[in-house]
């Protein structure tokens, strides 16, 4: 986030530039203290945690140099490969997003 910026402005931004699509509506769920090692450094962040609607046939990658490909699945067909903290994120709001 940038100084000054609100949360959801933010928000918003970030899914145009990676998503490359707007956002229809959104709600927040949470947020979540996170403490992890990260190469081998104790890092500590804050998540803030948002359920985002958009429409799925305007979504590409808007930043392939950072993510190969983007790909849809349903809770129930989850890829193992996931962000250490994708988890955590479902075990506390399963039941607002399924």
């Amino acid at each position: 986030m940038e100084f000054g910026e609100k949360v959801e402005d933010n928000l918003r931004k970030e899914i145009k530039e990676e998503y490359a699509t707007d956002v229809l509506e959104f709600e927040f769920l949470g947020y979540r203290d996170v403490h992890r090692t990260h190469d081998g450094k104790k890092t500590h962040w804050i998540a803030l945690d948002f359920k985002v609607l958009v429409d799925a046939l305007k979504v590409s990658n808007g930043e392939p140099h950072k993510f190969s490909e983007v790909e849809w699945f349903t809770l129930q067909s989850l890829p193992e490969k996931m962000h250490s903290e994708m988890p955590r994120f479902f075990e506390i709001y399963e039941s607002r997003i399924g």
